[in-house]
């Protein structure tokens, strides 16, 4: 695994060092339902301190700025990367440089500027990595930071770009849209309107400006249904790059079939001239873990003690291993046994959560079985004696 460099560079900037405009946010408050967990917390000051790095620290962002600053920009946080102790020596690995004329490295060349048949990894730097566990709460994070996203716009601290939000599957695209709706059901300051990238052409139209009064509007899509080309349900990406100013939310995008680095390739061209951030559990390009700014993987999430806590008996587990070892009714007495344990630490959980509801998770019970199907063995399957 590549060293988490993004996070070396910014673990250096006290966060109450950062100017009143970077700081004065509430980073605690989601709904009236939920608070966000201290390392949640954590995550949101990691990102105000990448984006004040890169669009204050030494080029402070000006309205009405040439397009070229971008690029210098890029090169002064890119020499922080080769400046750290922890990059790695063969940095040229990170360039994309591919020999053959494979379709990302056209998608690429018609966006960015190619130096001796490579392009350089600095020009994919405006990225940051969040690298949370399953169940860590990645979208109130991205909730919230759509919120931060918005009052630094407010503050004319970074550029008013459009925000796209950008998911792998239906039922993460659903989640997200009822975080969104609770966190507006709370809100006074703020609401967040949610758009279709479909309809981005014509929201433009109907006004440039992404800020109507208290409102933001934030588009969405699935990110595997955009494409280099329109069909059914894939999008030409083209019609929507919009000159890569675009803050773009990844959650778990990269997920997908062989056309993934093609998908991958779009985000950084819709992010190329605005900022680009990387929510996932499970990072494989070691790009990602190059600029990833805020770690929280399981280990951790677990280690920290917000993991579920695994009760595994031996006993159990033996008791199915061999089929002759036990009889019927050792069996039966046996599955009594755990569904009884389980009865008795679900009430127990219940006692404890009317003192605090956060205090402990609702009790599973998971049974790891070895034959399932009954035409593959003589008698029962494991589930059937099980039940």
């Amino acid at each position: 695994m590549s060293k988490l460099i993004l996070k070396n560079i910014i673990d250096e900037i006290p966060f109450e060092s950062l100017p009143a405009n970077w700081q004065s946010f509430d980073l605690k408050r989601f709904s009236k339902e939920k608070n966000l967990w201290d390392f949640q917390k954590e995550a949101l000051m990691a990102a105000i301190k990448v984006l004040w790095r890169y669009y204050e620290e030494k080029i402070d962002y000006q309205e009405k700025e040439k397009e070229t600053i971008n690029e210098e920009r890029k090169k002064y946080l890119f020499s922080f990367y080769k400046n750290n102790i922890d990059y790695p020596e063969k940095s040229a690995d990170y360039d994309l440089s591919k020999k053959e004329d494979s379709k990302s490295k056209k998608l690429l060349e018609e966006y960015y500027k190619v130096e001796n048949n490579k392009i350089g990894f600095e020009n994919f730097i405006n990225k940051m990595g969040f690298w949370m566990a399953t169940g860590s709460g990645k979208t109130l994070v991205i909730v919230k930071l759509i919120e931060i996203l918005k009052y630094l716009m407010e503050r004319k601290e970074i550029p008013q770009n459009d925000i796209l939000f950008l998911t792998c599957r239906d039922d993460l695209l659903d989640i997200f849209k009822e975080y969104v709706k609770e966190f507006n059901a709370s809100q006074n300051e703020i609401y967040i309107k949610l758009k279709s990238l479909k309809e981005w052409d014509e929201a433009k139209k109907e006004s440039p400006s992404i800020f109507k009064d208290k409102e933001i509007t934030v588009f969405y899509y699935r990110s595997d249904n955009i494409w280099t080309e329109q069909k059914e349900k894939k999008i030409d990406f083209k019609n929507y790059e919009n000159f890569g100013k675009w803050y773009v939310l990844l959650d778990e995008a990269h997920k997908g079939d062989g056309e993934d680095s093609i998908r991958r390739t779009i985000y950084s061209i819709f992010s190329r001239n605005g900022f680009l951030f990387n929510f996932s559990a499970t990072f494989v390009d070691p790009r990602d873990f190059l600029t990833t700014g805020f770690n929280y993987n399981l280990k951790e999430f677990v280690e920290d003690g917000y993991g579920k806590q695994i009760y595994l008996s031996q006993e159990e587990i033996r008791a199915f291993r061999e089929r002759d070892d036990f009889t019927e009714p050792e069996k039966q007495k046996i599955v009594l046994k755990s569904l009884i344990l389980l009865s008795y630490i679900k009430k127990f959980a219940e006692k404890v959560k009317k003192i605090q509801k956060e205090f402990y998770h609702y009790p599973l019970l998971l049974t790891l079985v070895n034959t399932v199907n009954p035409k593959e063995i003589e008698k029962d399957p494991d589930p059937v004696l099980f039940f």
